[in-house]
């Protein structure tokens, strides 16, 4: 019973959870990368702890809430970069620059 009582929650564990839940709402990328390196300390924490650390599912779920947000990130990156990529090979780097002079033109880009 007193093995119970005096056992604790990593610090790191509830941190990583909850940068984890932030960075869908408020923090994006920096979120992410707290929770994964929190995600990551805490485990190994609770795992050379001898068992008087808990806290292991509130690590992964940062960790894993964490690596999704960055696994987006990244992909709305490179589908970024794949459109600038398809846009300049289907009209020229000179028919895209000719096109962002005539929105200059009508008041649309500055």
């Amino acid at each position: 019973m007193n093995e119970a009582l005096s056992r604790r929650t990593s610090v790191a564990a509830v941190l990583s959870m909850v940068f984890g839940i932030l960075t869908w709402f408020a923090l994006p990328l920096v979120g992410a990368v707290i929770a994964v390196i929190c995600g990551h300390v805490a485990r190994a924490e609770i795992r050379n702890s001898g068992g008087s650390i808990d806290g292991d599912g509130l690590a992964v779920a940062g960790l894993v809430l964490g690596w999704l947000n960055l696994g987006f990130a990244l992909l709305i990156v490179l589908l970024v970069f794949g459109v600038i990529g398809v846009t300049i090979g289907s009209v020229g780097l000179g028919g895209l620059l000719h096109h962002l002079q005539d929105l200059r033109g009508c008041g649309i880009a500055t």
